[in-house]
């Protein structure tokens, strides 16, 4: 499974004194590959990469003016940057362990993100076609060693936790 067959999405939050300024935001990432080993007609293992690089803020909620295009721009390098996408262009999860309850997986394994690893359970929903998945995960900066962005000398930074959404068919 790749971008083709649907959509990775991070949802930011804004916390701060003047966290009402910020806007929270949606970033697509338009690069990723998903497989998956099979025991069976039962997932054993999911690998997911996701090239950096590829990062696209789609939208900004909130703030005290609409995100431009511009703002936008300077939003993607602010996050290449605290992600040390130069240095390192991939972050990836590897399932150690899957777990299933009817419909849902909850996957747990090791994500590497900006130079550091750490454990990441991610929760999966499979349709009973068969066919669409949907998964979400809570990735938080502070367990992979990642500054969160902030401005106004910390009064509106970006919030520890990032929701990390996905939508495909297969």
């Amino acid at each position: 499974m790749d971008a083709s067959d649907g959509e990775l999405l991070l949802h930011t939050g804004v916390t701060g004194s003047a966290s009402r300024m910020g806007h929270r935001l949606t970033i697509a990432l338009r690069s990723w590959q998903a497989t998956v080993d099979w025991d069976g007609d039962q997932p054993a293992a999911v690998e997911v990469t996701v090239d950096l690089d590829s990062l696209d803020v789609v939208r900004g909620e909130g703030g005290m003016t609409p995100l431009s295009g511009a703002e936008k721009a300077v939003v993607r390098t602010n996050a290449l940057k605290t992600l040390q996408a130069k240095r390192f262009p991939q972050a990836t999860f590897r399932s150690s362990a899957i777990d299933r309850d009817g419909d849902t997986l909850r996957l747990v394994g090791t994500l590497q993100i900006a130079g550091h690893s750490g454990e990441q359970t991610v929760d999966v929903h499979v349709e009973p076609d068969g066919v669409r998945i949907s998964g979400e995960a809570v990735v938080r900066h502070s367990a992979f060693g990642i500054k969160q962005y902030s401005m106004l000398m910390g009064a509106m930074k970006v919030a520890d936790e990032v929701r990390v959404t996905l939508a495909a068919e297969r």
